[in-house]
C-alpha cells in the first residue's frame, strides 16, 4: 500500500511537473506570437501605403520602411527570447532551451527543418559566399548600386520566413488587414487609369512618364506584380472559402484586383493570371463546388474585360487605354458572347452542384486529368508557335500575337536584349564567378563595366537588372543559390498544396506565392513587392506546420 502510494504522489507530481513547463510554453509562445503579430500588422498596412516624395523616392522609402519593421521584429523577438531563456534555467532549470538548442544539432535535422527550410538555408549561405568573394563587396553586402537587394536584405528576408514560420500562431485578421489595404492600393491605381491623379503624384513629372508610374507602388510593372501578390490571396481564398461572408468578401477583392492588374498595363500581368488560372483547377476540380467557383471566377475575368472595354469607349478622352494583349481581348468582336456564354456555363453548372451525383468522386478525378491534358497541351501548342513563328520565320501568320511570339532583342521592352547578353556574359565567367556570381544586386555594375557602348547603342537604355529575377540571381549569386531559392519556392508551395484543404488560407498563400514567382520571370526583385512573397510563404509554412503539430 505505501509503495503504491508512492508510484501515485510520483505520477501526481509528474503531471504537476508537466502542467507547469505547458504554462510556461504557452506564456513565451502567446507573448512571442503577439510581438509578431504588432510588427505584422505594421508590414500589411504601413508598408504597401506609405510614401514620402511621390514617386520620386519610393524604392528607398519601402526598402528603409521594409528593415525597420523587419529588424525590429527580429530583435524585439530576440529579446524577449533571451528573457525567456533566462528565466528557464533559473525557474526549470533549462529544460526548454536544452530542447531548443538540441534541435539544432545535426542528426536531428531531418525532423528539424524541411526541404523549403534546406532550399532556403542553401540559398542564404550560398549568397553570403558569393558576397564574401565579390570584387564589390560594400557593393554586394548593401545592393546600393542596384535595387537595394543585397545580401543585408536577403539576410533579413531569411531571419523573417523562419522567424514567422516558426513562432507566429497566424491571426486570420492580419491576413484579411492585407487585402484591406491592397484593395486601398488597387482602387488608388484604378483612378490612376482614369488620370485623375488622387495622390498628386504626377504634378512634377515629364508627360511621356505619366503613365508609367501608378498608385502608391511605382513603375506599373512593380504594380501589377504586387496586385498579382493581391490577386493570388483573393482567388486563392475564393476557391477555398466555407463560410457565405468569407466567400462574397474574396470574390469582391479578386473581382477589384482583375481590374486592377488590367488597368495596369504592364505585360507581366499575363503570366500571373495565366498561372494562377492554369494551377487553381488542379485543386478546384476535385469538388463539385470547386468547379462552380472556378467557373465563376472565369466569367467574372471575362465580364471584367467587356466592362473596362465599355469604359474605355465612353470615357475614352480619360483613360490611359489598353494597347497589349488586352488591348487585343477588349477589342475582340465576340467578347459579348464569350461572356454571355460563360455565364450560362457557369448557370448549369450550379444546376448540376445541386443535383445528387453518382460516382461523384471519380468524375472529378477525370476533369482534373482532363485539365491536366489541356495544360500539357496548350504548353505544347505554345512551343509549336514560338518553334514555327522563329525557325520557321512564319510570325506573321500570327497576326497580333506576333510581336510576343518572336524573340529578338527588342521582345518584352529590350528584355530579349539583356537575357541573351546576361547569358552570353555569365558563359564568359571564370570558373569561381560562374559558381558563385560577383554578388547579390551587383548585376548594374556588371553591365555597365561590361557591355555599357553595346548596350546603349542596340537598346538606347542602362540596364541595372536582368528583369528576369531568375537570371538575376545565376549572374549575381550563381546556381547553387539559385537552386536553393527555386527548391524553397516550389518546396513551399507543394507543402502548402498537400494540406490545403485544413485552411482556406493555405491555398491562398500558395496562390499568391504562385503569381509571384511566375511574374518574375520578365520582372525585377524589388523591396516594394519580394517582402510580400516572403511574407506570405512564411504564413503559408506556419499554417503547414501548425497542421502537422495538430496531428501529432
Amino acid at each position: 500500500m505505501r509503495k503504491k502510494n508512492k508510484t501515485e504522489a510520483f505520477a501526481m507530481a509528474k503531471t504537476e511537473n508537466r502542467r507547469v513547463e505547458d504554462s510556461f510554453v504557452t506564456t513565451c509562445s502567446s507573448i512571442i506570437s503577439g510581438t509578431i503579430t504588432f510588427f505584422l500588422f505594421m508590414l500589411v498596412t504601413i508598408f504597401p501605403l506609405i510614401y514620402h516624395r511621390g514617386y520620386a523616392d519610393i524604392l528607398e522609402t519601402k526598402y528603409w520602411t521594409y528593415c525597420v519593421i523587419a529588424i525590429g521584429m527580429a530583435v524585439v523577438v530576440g529579446v524577449l527570447a533571451l528573457i525567456m531563456l533566462l528565466i528557464d534555467k533559473k525557474e526549470n532549470s533549462g529544460i526548454y532551451s536544452g530542447e531548443f538548442f538540441s534541435a539544432l544539432k545535426p542528426r536531428n535535422w531531418k525532423k528539424t527543418f524541411s526541404l523549403a527550410d534546406a532550399g532556403v538555408i542553401v540559398f542564404w549561405v550560398f549568397a553570403g559566399i558569393s558576397t564574401l568573394q565579390s570584387e564589390w563587396l560594400y557593393e554586394a553586402f548593401w545592393g546600393n548600386e542596384g535595387r537595394y537587394s543585397g545580401f543585408f536584405l536577403i539576410t533579413i528576408y531569411v531571419v523573417f520566413y523562419f522567424i514567422v514560420s516558426r513562432y507566429w500562431n497566424v491571426k486570420n485578421w492580419i491576413l484579411e488587414t492585407f487585402l484591406v489595404s491592397g484593395m486601398i492600393l488597387c482602387l488608388i491605381g484604378i483612378t490612376d487609369y482614369f488620370q485623375l491623379d488622387v495622390l498628386n503624384f504626377r504634378g512634377n513629372m515629364r508627360p511621356e512618364q505619366s503613365t508609367i508610374f501608378t498608385s502608391t507602388i511605382g513603375n506599373i510593372n512593380t504594380y501589377t506584380a504586387y496586385v498579382a501578390v493581391v490577386m493570388g490571396v483573393a482567388a486563392g481564398g475564393f476557391a477555398a472559402a466555407k463560410g457565405k461572408i468569407q466567400t462574397i468578401w474574396y470574390y469582391v477583392c479578386m473581382t477589384v484586383a482583375f481590374f486592377a492588374i488590367i488597368m495596369g498595363c504592364s505585360d507581366n500581368a499575363y503570366l500571373a493570371l495565366g498561372a494562377m488560372f492554369a494551377f487553381l483547377p488542379f485543386v478546384m476540380f476535385s469538388t463539385k463546388k470547386g468547379i462552380l467557383r472556378y467557373g465563376v471566377m472565369a466569367a467574372t475575368f471575362v465580364t471584367v474585360i467587356q466592362c473596362i472595354d465599355w469604359m474605355n469607349q465612353a470615357f475614352a478622352d480619360m483613360v490611359i487605354g489598353l494597347d497589349s494583349l488586352f488591348g487585343i481581348l477588349a477589342g475582340f468582336s465576340g467578347l459579348p458572347v464569350a461572356v454571355c456564354g460563360l455565364w450560362v456555363i457557369v448557370g448549369a453548372v450550379y444546376l448540376w452542384c445541386r443535383r445528387e451525383t453518382k460516382n461523384e468522386e471519380k468524375i472529378c478525378g477525370y476533369l482534373v486529368k482532363a485539365w491536366g491534358i489541356i495544360v500539357a497541351a496548350a504548353i505544347l501548342a505554345v512551343f509549336g508557335m514560338v518553334f514555327d513563328a522563329n525557325v520557321n520565320g512564319n510570325g506573321a501568320r500570327y497576326g497580333a500575337l506576333e510581336k510576343y511570339l518572336v524573340f529578338s532583342d527588342s521582345w518584352g521592352t529590350d528584355r530579349g536584349y539583356i537575357w541573351r547578353k546576361s547569358l552570353e556574359v555569365y558563359q564568359e565567367f571564370p570558373i569561381l564567378h560562374k559558381l558563385f556570381g560577383y554578388g547579390p544586386d551587383t548585376f548594374g555594375i556588371l553591365a555597365t563595366r561590361g557591355f555599357m557602348g553595346d548596350m546603349l547603342e542596340k537598346t538606347g537604355l542602362v540596364f541595372d537588372t536582368a528583369h528576369n529575377e531568375y537570371i538575376q540571381y545565376l549572374l549575381t549569386i550563381g546556381p547553387i543559390a539559385l537552386l536553393g531559392y527555386l527548391v524553397f519556392l516550389i518546396g513551399s508551395c507543394n507543402s502548402m498544396v498537400k494540406v490545403y484543404r485544413k485552411n482556406p488560407y493555405i491555398l491562398a498563400c500558395a496562390t499568391a506565392v504562385l503569381c509571384y514567382g511566375v511574374q518574375a520571370i520578365v520582372n525585377l526583385n524589388l523591396p516594394i513587392v519580394t517582402p510580400m512573397m516572403w511574407f506570405w510563404l512564411s504564413v503559408g509554412i506556419s499554417l503547414v506546420r501548425r497542421n502537422r503539430e495538430c496531428q501529432r
